[in-house]
């Protein structure tokens, strides 16, 4: 059986008497775009937290390469080549293309000084090029602010950030969430792509028809927990809508029946 590059086990987050995650397990293998799924309150934006260092969980245990960590922030996932491109992209405006590319990451000129040292922009803008070329993203000058793009541009930078320095995974928070549908093919494209290079890719995300169109397996979040682990190859969507709302689930064989039964319910 393949190795998960980033797997957790038994993992749980508590805010008081509220649980938001309840022993929940995770498991992405290299090379895959794997969706999560789940409706809202469902925790699995604390999960996400917690596998990219952005939460401390209270109990379980979190492995990339079949190590086991510790993530203290997300400079620790970081460390790890865990790189996340969040809902609000996290890029300052008023900045240049590759300024942003290399935001916290500044390349600088050699001399004595450390960080005194000038930047090395001519380096940056000619990486981040390259790096865009690789990923098919078209920009018109990769020395105008990112405030002249459009969304769906943003977003292209944002991923591209992260693909430039992840090694082991990369993790999307609803990339396409503010996006038109030409964007958002152009974002589902940016995905396979990345994965085409061999680095896999956690997709957090609400739109079916996007998880259906890119993703190679389904983690179905619900109550704090992972209820289902399916394919979109074997598995419907309107069965993956019924087990994250809890009217279906799987049983002991992996097959898909209604919440309660006892016979598996054999749902196409």
């Amino acid at each position: 059986m393949t190795e998960p590059i980033l797997q957790a086990r038994g993992l749980v987050k508590r805010y008081g008497r509220v649980t938001a995650i309840d022993g929940a397990d995770f498991d992405l293998l290299p090379g895959e775009v794997l969706a999560v799924v789940g409706d809202n309150g469902a925790g699995k934006s604390s999960l996400i937290k917690a596998l990219s260092g952005a939460v401390v969980p209270d109990e379980g245990e979190i492995k990339v390469d079949g190590r086991t960590v510790h993530f203290k922030s997300p400079l620790d996932a970081r460390h790890y080549g865990i790189e996340t491109v969040y809902q609000d992209l996290a890029v300052a405006p008023a900045l240049d293309i590759a300024s942003n590319m290399f935001l916290g990451r500044e390349k600088r000129l050699k001399g004595p000084l450390g960080l005194f040292r000038k930047l090395d922009t001519a380096t940056m803008r000619a990486e981040a090029q390259r790096i865009l070329d690789e990923l098919g993203i078209n920009i018109k000058s990769i020395s105008q602010p990112v405030e002249t793009l459009s969304g769906g541009q943003r977003q292209g930078v944002a991923v591209a950030r992260a693909a430039a320095f992840g090694t082991k995974a990369v993790i999307m928070d609803e990339p396409t969430a503010a996006l038109g549908v030409a964007e958002s093919g152009k974002v589902l494209d940016l995905i396979g792509r990345i994965r085409d290079r061999g680095l896999p890719v956690v997709l957090i995300s609400h739109n079916m028809p996007h998880v259906f169109d890119i993703a190679d397996r389904i983690h179905v979040h619900r109550l704090g927990k992972r209820v289902a682990l399916v394919s979109p190859k074997t598995h419907s969507m309107n069965q993956v809508v019924g087990l994250l709302t809890g009217a279906l689930r799987l049983n002991e064989n992996g097959e898909v029946e209604e919440a309660g039964a006892t016979h598996v319910a054999g749902l196409k």
